[in-house]
């Protein structure tokens, strides 16, 4: 059995990272077919999912995401995809929206003139 640790400090505090959390839990569930709970509390909220082979819980506090998981036999062959996965989906949810829009004084190719 193999097991994923994965941190990510902010400074969204809790309301906003909730947000991201729900975000997050949503797309496991369409993605990769996770069955996720999530439970709210006063100082964090805790989201717990599961599929076949795969299972953990997503700790969301003011400062913080951690993720613990435990992959079966079968999935820990997958570990690296799978860890690069969530690592991806939760940093794109996690930067800033400046990057993802950058305004009409940034040029990217999409807005660049020609």
């Amino acid at each position: 059995m193999s097991d994923l640790h994965i941190l990510r400090e902010h400074a969204l505090g809790l309301a906003k990272a909730r947000k991201i959390a729900f975000k997050w839990a949503e797309h496991a569930e369409q993605e990769f077919g996770m069955n996720c709970t999530y439970e709210e509390g006063d100082a964090q909220d805790q989201v717990c999912f599961t599929r076949s082979g795969f299972n953990g819980s997503l700790l969301v506090t003011k400062d913080k995401f951690e993720l613990n998981a435990k992959l079966g036999f079968l999935v820990g062959a997958f570990k690296g995809r799978i860890e690069s996965e969530i690592v991806k989906n939760l940093d794109d949810l996690l930067a800033p929206k400046a990057r993802a829009n950058p305004g009409p004084g940034v040029k990217t190719h999409a807005n660049k003139k020609k």
